[in-house]
């Protein structure tokens, strides 16, 4: 069973930008990706936006383990700002495990 946040967005940008909600889910970037990632970062994004805070947080590992190589902000048609996104969930991250 899935439980829904639904301020989860709301929480995830408490203190920065998080402009997902611009991804058209095209896949560029998953395919640009040099981690191979099928999550990073069109899925993680959505986990946010539908707010499936199990599901995004099963994914830390993976937002940590991004390069912010800005490979798929580049070539994103979307504008959007996945490495700031991503530096955001890091912060999320942070915050849920030591209160920051």
């Amino acid at each position: 069973m899935t439980v829904l946040t639904p301020d989860l967005v709301d929480q995830v940008r408490e203190n920065a930008e998080f402009n997902a909600s611009a991804c058209m889910n095209c896949g560029v970037c998953t395919a640009i990706c040099p981690l191979g990632s099928e999550h990073l970062p069109r899925g993680i994004f959505r986990y946010v936006l539908l707010g499936m805070k199990e599901e995004l947080l099963k994914q830390q590992e993976t937002v940590f383990s991004c390069l912010l190589c800005k490979m798929c902000e580049v070539n994103c048609p979307a504008g959007v700002h996945i490495v700031e996104n991503v530096r955001t969930l890091r912060h999320y991250f942070d915050r849920q495990a030591f209160g920051l």
